[in-house]
Formats: structure tokens, sequence, C-alpha cells
């Protein structure tokens, strides 16, 4: 008998008619002869009821209080929803994260989950209950409940798909499925069918609010196949899997995360150790940084700008300045009215000229790009909040996300061309490992022979970047890295791209025409440089991999001289001639998670 896992969120369960709704859709399954795990979120607004009382009593409340007030809501939920399930003649029992055997590190708030004992849900599926599981929560090893953060109940129920063997781990939501873009905001955005795990990924990190990218990791790390479903209609849904929907298609979505803030520390010295010291007095707030763009110095100076979430802005500042005194850095600067825009798409990584055509659609809508980081399958950019819709709106439309691919295939088809032998032993051993919810590299990789070049004093004006490398296509030159951020505080941009050193030539001459034509302060190329990569599953939720990173070549005395990152990788350029010892420290640094 297969077994499969149901969440329910908590506008699934906003009332007793959603309830009773939910509870239909699990008896119904069980009936069709599946093993049943439903995950329940607290109902409606229920958790920000509760933050908003504990507001009330103290402005700061102590955060294990925080945890054991907020698992209150799902464990009314479960109740709630076992009782509608034994109304409808079917037999349920409803458990909280402790008596699930849910265990978890004692980071309140944004707990990880380390273990899990399935001996109770096992016996009870077998004794044909319905498992009723309450999201979000679980306890540790002092027996204190946790919880597991925002979309904690999502990671709740991948990581149970995962330990029971489930088929399939269907998310139930108000939504019908992954849209290419948040259907609210665009309401021609397009269903899809399938999409990756490492698309997914990149997308839950961005801002699509369908799942939490905690989940998303945990699902490719085990390979659980995920059905995001509507809570109240049959609609086929999306499945997130290995595979994408197209082979063919650059971009599969488009992305905004509207409450962005940018931090920029300028001036610090380009010396060994500057990044280290910045990033890791942020990750000891637990403060998640997303954009990080650190460019080419110039007279023994460069400068550092990055993207947290607005509400982190705060927290990060006081972190940063301590850190930026102890630098001796010119300043801080800050602006919390930023959006992020961003493609996604496998497809991006075999195929040229994604870039300049999201440029392009952006120069045509007017719209300014203050920032820019690229990765093997993402580009982003930073906008003002007011241009922020407009943008979306541009590159959509830009990609033709609206329409099918032609070679567009379904998950039954997937499945069918599937291998079926799958490497059990690799995973049994994985998921009776110590920590569940630990940090995955995937790799460690050093691209040599690069070269970088450098445009200095960028007008801050709609375009430019568009024609900018519009022009370097045209050149034939194919430009690997990207990223743009804050040149002074004059309002202009400073861009650097890197290229294969065979291509620095060419790329230089495009850049001086480029020079002429816009007025720019200066170009600079040079080559010998290498860029070290780091590959893996949760880079971004784990806040110290920057730190470790940072941390492991300062102390051979490597220089960082470009920062780039995304939710897969983490990208340095360093000097060519200290690449494979960079590459040696990485391995040594992350031996634990390196897979």
């Amino acid at each position: 008998m297969s077994l499969i896992v149901q969440k329910f969120g908590g506008t699934s369960v906003a009332d007793a008619e959603k309830i009773r709704a939910a509870a239909r859709k699990a008896v119904r399954a069980q009936q069709q002869g599946h093993k049943v795990v439903m995950v329940v979120s607290a109902m409606g607004k229920n958790t920000d009821t509760l933050l908003d009382l504990a507001s009330q009593v103290n402005e700061r409340p102590p955060a294990r209080e925080l945890d054991m007030l907020l698992s209150t809501g799902e464990q009314i939920s479960v109740a709630l929803v076992a009782m509608a399930i034994d109304s409808m003649g079917s037999k349920a029992v409803s458990l909280t994260g402790g008596q699930m055997g849910i265990r978890t590190d004692n980071t309140f708030t944004k707990a990880r989950i380390q273990s899990i004992s399935t001996d109770r849900i096992e016996r009870l599926l077998d004794d044909g209950n319905i498992v009723i599981a309450a999201g979000f929560q679980g306890i540790d090893e002092d027996l204190n409940i946790t919880t597991l953060g925002r979309g904690g109940s999502d990671t709740t129920a991948v990581a149970l798909a995962a330990v029971l063997g489930a088929e399939a781990c269907e998310i139930y939501t108000d939504v019908d499925g992954v849209y290419t873009t948040d259907p609210r905001v665009l309401p021609e955005a397009r269903r899809v069918d399938v999409i990756s795990y490492d698309e997914m990924l990149e997308l839950a990190s961005l801002g699509a609010g369908v799942m939490h990218s905690r989940s998303i990791e945990f699902a490719k790390k085990f390979g659980v196949p995920i059905h995001v479903r509507s809570s109240f209609s049959d609609t086929d849904g999306t499945m997130i899997v290995t595979e994408p929907e197209s082979a063919a298609a650059a971009v599969c979505g488009a992305a905004l995360t509207r409450d962005e803030a940018r931090v920029t520390v300028l001036g610090v010295p380009d010396v060994p150790g500057t990044s280290l010291e910045i990033f890791s007095a942020i990750a000891d707030q637990k403060v998640a940084v997303d954009m990080i763009v650190q460019n080419i110095g110039n007279d023994g100076r460069t400068d550092i700008s990055f993207t947290v979430q607005r509400s982190d802005l705060e927290s990060t500042l006081q972190a940063v300045g301590a850190a930026a005194n102890r630098l001796g850095a010119a300043g801080i600067s800050h602006d919390d009215k930023v959006s992020k825009v961003s493609v996604v798409g496998l497809g991006m990584a075999v195929q040229t000229g994604v870039a300049h055509k999201m440029f392009r659609a952006l120069a045509a809508a007017d719209v300014n790009i203050q920032m820019i980081t690229t990765s093997e399958i993402k580009i982003s950019v930073l906008v003002s909040r007011d241009q922020a819709d407009r943008a979306l709106r541009a590159v959509h439309q830009a990609f033709e996300l609206t329409v099918e691919p032609a070679d567009k295939k379904s998950w039954a088809q997937i499945r069918a061309a599937r291998s079926e032998e799958a490497d059990m032993e690799s995973l049994v051993a994985r998921l009776q490992g110590d920590v569940l919810e630990e940090l995955t590299l995937t790799g460690i990789a050093v691209t040599p022979n690069q070269a970088r070049v450098t445009l200095r004093g960028v007008p801050d004006t709609p375009g430019i970047a568009a024609d900018m490398f519009e022009s370097v296509a045209q050149a034939g030159v194919f430009v690997d890295m990207i990223v743009q951020g804050i040149d002074g505080e004059d309002g202009r941009t400073s861009v650097s791209m890197t290229v294969a050193e065979a291509e620095l030539q060419g790329c230089l001459k495009v850049a001086k025409e480029l020079m002429q034509r816009h007025g720019l302060r200066d170009v600079q190329g040079g080559d010998g440089i290498a860029k070290l990569t780091v590959s893996g599953i949760g880079l971004r939720s784990h806040t110290n991999v920057g730190t470790l990173m940072f941390r492991s070549l300062a102390d051979v005395g490597i220089n960082v001289e470009m920062i780039n990152t995304s939710e897969l990788q983490v990208n340095a350029v360093i000097d060519g001639k200290q690449a494979e010892q960079g590459c040696e420290q990485l391995n040594t640094a992350f031996a634990g998670v390196l897979r």
C-alpha cells in the first residue's frame, strides 16, 4: 500500500467548512488505497493573531516562549481535523511535533530538523489511522517546543514524506499550482505543469509564495516529488521534480521580491578578510543575505553591496556598522525602497543572450537597474520599488512566458522516461544521518584562465546595461559572471564581467567604445584570475556558508576580488595563481558536508 503526505496551509483550514473539505480529501485518498499522513498549519491568520498578542504583552518576547505560544495554532488545527475525519467514519489521530518524534536543534523560532523517529506514525498507519501531524514544530534535546520558522509546515510535510518513503508530497494551498510569475500581480501568468527543484528553489527564494525554499531543499536532497494543488478544486496542479518542463526554454519564470533593502559598505580595504569581517557579523544575527556584489577594487579600496529583507535592515545596519568601523571603511549607505526582479531557468545555462534580452526589456519600459547579479540559472536586478511591477511585466512579456513551450513535457511523460533504479542504499544512509536538514554541498569547482573587464562611472539611467551587453554579444564574447554595484556616492554604478582570457582584448575594445558613447569614467581589464564556485543545497538558508568560505580563503592570504551569489552557488573571483590552493582550502573547510 502506497503512502502519501498531504499538507494543508492556513487558508485551507481557515474555518469549519474548509476543515471538513480538507478532511474529505484525506478520507478519499485512504479509500483509494493509500496510507495518509496530513500535515496541517494553523487556521487562517491565527499565527499573526498570536504574534500580535505577544507584542502587546512584551515588545521583545523571549524566543523560547514565543515558540511555546505559536505552536498552539497547529495543535488547534490538527485536533479539529481529526474530529472532522472521525465524523466521516474514519479513524484519525492528531500528533504534535514532539509526539511524532521530530527532533530539532535549539534555535528557537528558526529551528532545523535533525531527526525524525517514524515508529509511532507507522504503527498508527498500520492500524488504519489517518495521521494528522502538526506542521511547523518539533522539540529539542531538552524537550523544549521549537518552531521551524516561516514556511515551516511545508518543511515538515516534505521531511515526513522523505523519511516515510512517500509516493509524493501533496501541497494543498489557495492557488492551483506554480505560475510563471505571481498571478496576483500579472493576471496573464501561466500555470506550469512541471518545474525542476533548482528552478523552484530559486523562485521560492525570490518570493514566490507557493513553497518555502527550505522545503524545496529537503525535496531535492532526498528526491521527494512535490505536487502543488488547489484546496478548492481538482485541478492537476504542478509537479516539482528533478526535470524541467522544457529543455529548450531559456526562462521558466520571473519573480518579484518587493520588500528588499540595499546596504553598501563604501571604501573597505581590498585585502584578505574584508568579506569575512562583514558577513560573519551579519551571520551572527541569523540574517539571510541575498544579492552580494563585490566589484573590482580601485586604489586599494572596494565597495561591497548586498541586499536583505527590509524587515532585517535595522539589525543588519547595527552589525555592519561595527564591522565597518573595525575595517576603517569610508562609510555605509542604504536604501529601503528597492525591489528585486529576477528571471530563472535551467535553459539559460546553455543559451546565450538572456541577460541583454532582459536588460533591453527593462530599458524599453524605462526601468533603471541599480544592481545586477547572475548565476547559471538566474539573473537578478535591483530596481526602485515604485518601478517593480512595471519591471516584472516587461521581462515576463519579453520571454513570452504566457506561451506554452513547444517541447513541453508532462509529469506522466517525464515519469515514464525515468529509470526506476534509484540508489536506495545511499538514500537510506542519508536519511539515517545525524542531521536531516544539514547543509549539503554538491561540488567545489575552479574555472581557470579567466579575465575581467570593469566599466566605472556608469550613468544611472535606463538602457545602458542593455547597450553594454548587446554590444558585447555582437562582438562574439561570452560573458560568465556579471556584477553591478554602487560606485561611490554620486549616483553612478560600476559594472564588471568575467570572460575567458582569450576574449579579453575583444571585450576591452567594446568596453572602450562604450566608454566614449556613454561618458564613462574609466575602463579596466585584466587577466590571470579564476572563479571559485561552491554549489549545494541550503546555501542561503545556512547563513554561515559565506562566512566559512571567506574565512578559509583569508586564512591563507587569498583576497576575494569579486563576489556573486545565488540560491545554489556562491562564486568568488581570486588571483589565478592561488586557484589550486583556494580550492584545496574550500574542500578542507567543507569536508563534512560535501557529497
